[in-house]
């Protein structure tokens, strides 16, 4: 993926991690381009909106929302969208486990049209050396 020339980033976060943790760290690595964000223009938007839950989780019902105002309102495509499945939905970390829902988010992401699809935002120092001294899975990304 050519960062360069993307256009808009989204950033999906746990909807269950999202009711304990205001998304600061995914954030603020945007903005400060840092970890995964390394490398997007300075210009680009921004948006952060949750999965819609493990309850359902094919309801992805904010980025259908995101979808929709996106066509509407400008004239980005979502190949040109890069797309961060947030740290806490691919990594195992204090907030829990690896989404169990991960690859049905990408492949629901990937019928929407979204192509740029990135496994993760922000790594925590803390849970990165608990994954280096076997207390947390770590996951290939």
């Amino acid at each position: 993926m050519d960062k360069k020339a993307i256009r808009f980033v989204l950033t999906v976060q746990c909807e269950n991690a999202r009711k304990r943790c205001s998304g600061f760290a995914c954030t603020n690595s945007f903005f400060e381009r840092k970890c995964f964000f390394e490398g997007y223009p300075r210009d680009i938007p921004y948006i952060a909106v949750t999965c819609g839950g493990c309850d359902n989780p094919e309801n992805m019902t904010t980025v259908d929302h995101f979808t929709r105002k996106l066509a509407k309102k400008t004239d980005i495509k979502p190949n040109e969208v890069a797309v961060h499945l947030s740290s806490c939905i691919v990594t195992e970390n204090h907030h829990h486990d690896r989404c169990p829902h991960a690859d049905s988010i990408k492949a629901i992401l990937n019928q929407k049209g979204y192509t740029n699809i990135i496994e993760g935002t922000y790594i925590s120092p803390i849970s990165e050396k608990k994954r280096n001294n076997g207390v947390y899975k770590r996951y290939s990304q």
